[in-house]
């Protein structure tokens, strides 16, 4: 569905979900806790993201009587036509409104820097609202990392396809071209006092939002290090944001999923249990601050119904 150049899918749920029988997977999760105001997913894809992927995630919200909506932003967003990404993030946010969807529960499932590039300026239009969105929690999936040009390289590898010895020198000479365009930005908007385009999703350590976050990654996955993830989380927790991780050790770059199905599964819909378990105001802002490592309220745990399989590694906040 086309709106104003923001190309989304929305999927509301069978109104006959439940007369339905219930599967083994489904029978244990589906929120509809108000039936007037079921919980809404927004799905941030990866770059090159193409939606018949994207929308694999998507069924496991659907199937449990989630509303969802898929965006992916253009590549070419992404990566030189940077300065959309802020009126992207004000579209989505504008989005749930004109869906009268914004007295819903609602959740972020983020995958790669991609999707991470996107969601920060979501953050930052929801931020300008003058009345909060009812935001309960965000899932990160491969994200977010550092930006670093192998990174780069090597994501331009899979967006572009086909054989290595065309991807390859395409990719090279794709990264060369994007390090040169982005230096002189960088110059260009010096010279000119503008302020710095936001465009490294390790900046979301300071949002200011405090709504509960899990992390889904893989220390096997060659774009995004998995340090920088946990390192990121760590930071988060400090800030008193209720943090969950759950680290693979054999699944690729966003392939979670496919090689941890049952895992996946039981650990997103358990921590959306647990997000709409919780009670009180989630939107609240965070302190400027690191709370006190000796302070019992400054990393409130998560409680995660999880029947997690090895070679998974939970870690939840203390």
């Amino acid at each position: 569905m086309a709106d104003d150049d923001l190309e989304y899918y929305i999927k509301f749920p069978s109104p006959t979900l439940k007369e339905s029988t219930p599967t083994s997977e489904t029978e244990e999760f589906v929120f509809v806790y108000d039936e007037d105001n079921l919980p809404v997913i927004m799905l941030l894809g990866w770059a090159g993201c193409q939606d018949k992927y994207l929308s694999k995630y998507s069924v496991i919200y659907e199937e449990r009587g989630c509303i969802t909506v898929r965006y992916t932003a253009p590549v070419d967003c992404l990566f030189w036509r940077r300065g959309r990404m802020h009126q992207l993030g004000h579209r989505l946010v504008e989005l749930i409104t004109d869906m009268s969807l914004e007295e819903h529960p609602i959740f972020f499932h983020v995958f790669s820097n991609g999707g991470a590039f996107l969601y920060q300026h979501v953050s930052q239009a929801i931020q300008m609202r003058s009345k909060p969105l009812k935001v309960k929690g965000v899932i990160f999936d491969s994200a977010p990392g550092k930006r670093r040009i192998m990174s780069l390289f090597r994501a331009l590898t899979v967006i572009i396809g086909g054989p290595a010895y065309f991807n390859i020198p395409a990719a090279v000479l794709i990264t060369a071209f994007l390090a040169v365009v982005w230096l002189f930005e960088v110059i260009a908007r010096s010279l000119k006092e503008r302020k710095p385009l936001q465009t490294d999703p390790i900046d979301l350590v300071e949002e200011p939002f405090n709504w509960p976050q899990l992390f889904l990654y893989s220390t096997t996955d060659k774009l995004i290090k998995y340090e920088d993830i946990e390192k990121f989380a760590e930071r988060r927790r400090e800030r008193g944001v209720n943090v969950s991780t759950v680290r693979f050790d054999d699944s690729p770059h966003v392939k979670h999923f496919s090689v941890h199905r049952e895992t996946y599964i039981n650990t997103v819909c358990s921590f959306l249990h647990s997000c709409l378990s919780e009670v009180g105001d989630s939107s609240v802002k965070t302190s400027d601050q690191p709370k006190s490592e000796a302070d019992p309220s400054a990393t409130p745990s998560t409680s995660l119904k999880l029947a997690v399989a090895e070679p998974t590694k939970l870690v939840k906040s203390e």
